[in-house]
């Protein structure tokens, strides 16, 4: 258990009847009591909306502004790898939700900000909640595959590779077929595109170039008349601004040392005249290298007017620069292309037959899943028998069967993202009798000590840190109430265990025990939800017995049920 995560704290604040409260959770099994409509369940509502649930305004409590929940998880190193968005702190995660009274919720993950489906990602390996939804949800095949596959560590990686690479065979060999009904075509264009793409062999950022090119080659005559306008204004001897500059450094030359704000101004006037004179060197430079080439100039517009027809006549009509980047990668792409296409027949018979050996290995991976599946499902229908027999359910037996494609002539359709496998769970009334779906063969008491069998016998395989159970009890009572207790205790050795319970008998196994209660003016706040201990807990297991305060029988029964646990 030291290498799970647990829930060390959860803070409400204003949602529903729950005012404010602060519930400091420890390892083990933690009860939670009280009557009904005190306020139990807000509890849960707070830690679904940590976990990522669905904000609702209607949770807020009336006159508040908005509600907070806030949950602290300890994260073992071992498991920290599984937040990595959450930056880890000191082996703790803090979740901060927030919902407004207008509806809008914030999150937070040890402060910073997250989305709802974030911490439902980090909900996925925190916390695991069963309520009577749950239990409908056992009904489910995909799910009763996932218990199987969780209890058995089943691992379909190997089996969904081979089953993608079976169905990217299958669309190459589908694409060929098409090309090959239309191939004198395809193929009289694919070489018209690969010849024509060669001869003209456009770079990434050619035409850019040439246009800039153009440009100047056909301004020549313009460029030079404002280059050799603008040296003349430079290097005229008498007003030409080089001149001037020069003028006014050397009447600053001998009084510049007298005044150091002189020497600054001279300075300044110094670094102008220089920069002014590489200016001139410059424009002198470019002047002389700027002449007229009508051969370069006609070649580069012949080269831009063949860019402009390969992409009119082979592109898509996006700007030059995608089309060129889609033109380079079809040409790339291309000989693979028409080598598919002149192959032909034989090309198809060379894919057809990888197929097959693609197939071969899906058909061998998929076998192991189903035999893997078969085990697993075997080890835990014994395993859940066992539990639930201690439930008061002593000639039922729980099983998980595993119905497999037909692998000597397997139809593509059994080859699914999870295998070729169908998993149903049933419940055997007694030896002889037939086997019942879970849906149709167990009443609701019975479903959730299925749930609890199934969870026990999981927990110590499976990573997740806490488990809460919420009506776990529905329907049960007696001795089936103290053994269901038992089993909640039981699996509180592997894992973190929070369960909301109207029953004594499973209140009496709690490690720790917080108990909700009423306000006169029906609400609830920080100072009613408290963990009793010693004489207050037996009063409360009493008060659940008989169902009021300060019987004595009721205290004696409750202490009694109490020394269950020792």
């Amino acid at each position: 258990m030291s290498e799970r995560t647990f829930l060390e704290e959860i803070t409400i604040r204003s949602i529903g009847v729950i005012d404010s409260s602060t519930l400091e959770i420890s390892k083990g099994l933690t009860v939670l009591s009280g009557e009904t409509g005190a306020g139990k369940t807000m509890i849960l509502t707070a830690l679904n909306l940590i976990l990522g649930g669905k904000a609702d305004s209607s949770l807020v409590r009336k006159g508040a502004e908005r509600l907070v929940a806030s949950g602290k998880f300890s994260i073992p190193k071992a498991q920290e790898i599984l937040f990595e968005d959450a930056l880890i702190e000191d082996g703790e995660l803090i979740v901060v939700r927030t919902v407004a009274a207008d509806g809008k919720s914030k999150a937070t993950t040890n402060g910073v900000s997250a989305t709802a489906s974030t911490l439902a990602t980090f909900g996925e390996n925190l916390v695991e909640v069963h309520g009577q939804a749950a239990n409908h949800t056992i009904t489910k095949s995909s799910r009763q595959r996932e218990l199987v596959d969780r209890f058995g560590a089943i691992d379909i990686d190997q089996y969904q590779l081979a089953l993608s690479r079976y169905h990217d065979m299958k669309d190459r060999i589908a694409a060929l077929k098409k090309s090959i009904a239309a191939k004198d075509k395809e193929l009289a264009e694919l070489r018209e595109f690969a010849r024509e793409f060669s001869a003209l062999n456009p770079q990434g950022a050619e035409l850019d170039e040439i246009e800039a090119e153009i440009a100047r080659l056909s301004s020549v005559e313009e460029l030079r008349t404002a280059t050799a306008m603008a040296t003349s204004a430079i290097e005229d001897e008498e007003a030409g601004s080089l001149t001037s500059l020069g003028t006014a450094r050397r009447s600053l030359e001998n009084a510049r040392s007298k005044d150091r704000l002189l020497e600054e101004i001279y300075q300044q006037l110094s670094e102008s005249f220089f920069l002014l004179a590489d200016a001139q060197s410059a424009l002198n430079s470019y002047l002389s290298r700027l002449e007229a080439d009508p051969v370069r100039l006609d070649f580069l517009q012949q080269r831009k007017a063949q860019f402009i027809a390969l992409i009119k006549k082979f592109g898509s009509g996006n700007s030059v620069e995608v089309e060129i980047q889609a033109l380079q990668l079809r040409y790339k792409n291309s000989a693979e292309a028409i080598a598919d296409l002149e192959g032909g027949d034989a090309r198809l018979q060379e894919l057809e037959k990888e197929l097959t050996a693609v197939k071969k290995t899906l058909l061998a991976e998929a076998k192991k899943v189903s035999e893997a599946r078969t085990e697993a499902a075997k080890r835990l229908s014994a395993l859940v028998t066992q539990e639930i027999q201690q439930l008061s359910m002593p000639h039922a037996t729980f099983v998980a069967q595993v119905q497999s494609a037909e692998y000597s002539a397997p139809k593509e359709s059994d080859f699914t993202s999870q295998g070729c496998d169908e998993i149903s769970m049933f419940i055997q009334g007694h030896k002889d009798a037939p086997l019942v779906p879970l849906a149709k063969g167990a009443s609701g008491g019975e479903m959730s000590r299925v749930m609890l069998a199934l969870e026990v016998v999981i927990a110590t395989t499976h990573p997740i840190g806490t488990y809460v159970f919420d009506e776990v009890d529905a329907g049960v009572g007696g001795k089936a109430a103290i053994e269901v207790g038992r089993r909640l205790h039981q699996l509180a050795q592997h894992a973190q265990v929070i369960v909301v319970t109207h029953l004594p008998q499973v209140a009496a196994w709690a490690d720790s025990h917080f108990v909700v209660t009423k306000n006169n003016d029906g609400t609830v706040s920080q100072s009613d939800v408290r963990q009793v201990s010693g004489d207050e807990r037996v009063e409360e297991v009493a008060r659940m017995l008989a169902g009021l305060e300060n019987s004595a029988s009721a205290r004696e029964h409750a202490t009694e049920l109490l020394s269950l646990k020792v």
